[in-house]
């Protein structure tokens, strides 16, 4: 049965996850970030506000929202494992077998389960539209980033392309003091959960968004605007029947 999107049935399946949740780290693993409460704290510890922003949008669209809330500094869960970047400078050193076993216990749950969500919305004949909630911080090495909303996708998926040019319309129609931009600050067609699910499902069957919101305007009091119409202007994009 289709679930119901602001007070309408909807043709699409929505998938909510949010991979930078939150900045923990298991207490077996805890001797090696001895000393580095404050780059856990940061931005590369994790993505502030993201958890937030997905708890409103799963409350309000009814949608399933996955997270996972161990520290990017752990193991980073929008990498690849082939990816040298998906270990930081504290688990880089570990030998293969402890790298492995992180994989195993923190890396792979997240991901099988994102899998079988996606596996199951396609199972019900309907088209996945999966939105990846994560936050960028404002100023990276002294550049300033210009956008307050962005949307990552693959310009070779039409379906994305689609659902990210009719998102962008709504964010511009309903939020139009934000600075909207794509594929920014990072390539939407980057190593990634999304780009993992792309060699996975094919378009139209499945499409996925990540959604990146700069961590200034998450916490400064334009922020309550951008929840009051962030939701809405999700629905406004999903095929939806009365």
């Amino acid at each position: 049965m289709a679930k119901s999107i602001a007070g309408r049935t909807s043709a699409d399946h929505l998938l909510l996850t949010c991979e930078h949740a939150g900045n923990r780290i298991p207490r077996e693993y805890a001797e090696l970030f001895r000393g580095a409460d404050d780059v856990l704290q940061s931005h590369r510890g994790w993505d502030p506000g993201s958890l937030e922003i997905g708890r409103l949008l799963s409350r309000e669209l009814g949608s399933s929202l996955l997270t996972i809330d161990w520290s990017r500094l752990l193991v980073e869960s929008n990498r690849s494992p082939h990816n040298p970047r998906i270990w930081s400078e504290f688990t880089a050193g570990l030998d293969a077998a402890e790298r492995q076993q992180i994989l195993d216990r923190y890396w792979w749950p997240h991901r099988n389960e994102v899998l079988a969500a996606v596996q199951a919305g396609v199972a019900s004949n309907r088209r996945v539209v999966h939105i990846a909630v994560h936050s960028f911080t404002g100023v990276l090495h002294s550049e300033e980033r210009n956008a307050e909303i962005a949307l990552l996708y693959d310009p070779a998926r039409p379906r994305e392309v689609d659902l990210s040019n009719r998102w962008i319309e709504s964010l511009r129609e309903l939020l139009p003091e934000f600075r909207v931009r794509r594929n920014y600050p990072y390539r939407g067609n980057a190593d990634g959960l999304t780009t993992w699910l792309r060699r996975k499902f094919p378009d139209p069957n499945y499409a996925g968004i990540e959604l990146e919101l700069n961590q200034d305007l998450l916490a400064s009091k334009r922020c309550r605007l951008l929840k009051q119409h962030l939701g809405a202007s999700i629905s406004r994009i999903l095929d939806q029947t009365e």
